[in-house]
């Protein structure tokens, strides 16, 4: 019979090896004091040039979309999908709200990523 710790170690490796790694392009996000730590489904980055990213594929407001839903449709478990939005901090903020709006369309939740304030 296995110890206990040997059942632990085991279930370790299977969610480390099962998690989806999450890649944000390194740009400036805006600040928060907030703590909360979400589930990640896909990102969608929104860098300094207005672009929407997803896996680092460029996409328009029309194409992302059909993109979410494609990804979406790939969970095991599409109830759990959650949409990180990683937007350059001083872009207009219509390029976020178009992402949430998609969100809502889907019915699927819609975080906004931030960075923590820096104290000083």
């Amino acid at each position: 019979m296995a110890s206990l710790t040997d059942v632990i170690f085991l279930l370790l490796i299977f969610f480390v090896l099962t998690s989806k790694l999450v890649k944000i392009s390194p740009f400036e996000l805006p600040e928060s004091d907030s703590k909360t730590v979400a589930p990640v489904s896909v990102v969608v980055e929104i860098g300094e040039d207005g672009r929407y990213r997803i896996n680092g594929e460029a996409k328009t407001v029309r194409s992302l979309e059909s993109a979410l839903r494609s990804e979406k449709s790939t969970l095991g478990n599409p109830k759990d999908f959650t949409i990180t939005i990683a937007a350059f901090k001083d872009i207009p903020y219509e390029k976020v709200v178009d992402v949430i709006q998609i969100a809502g369309r889907m019915r699927v939740r819609a975080i906004l990523a931030t960075q923590e304030v820096e104290e000083g």
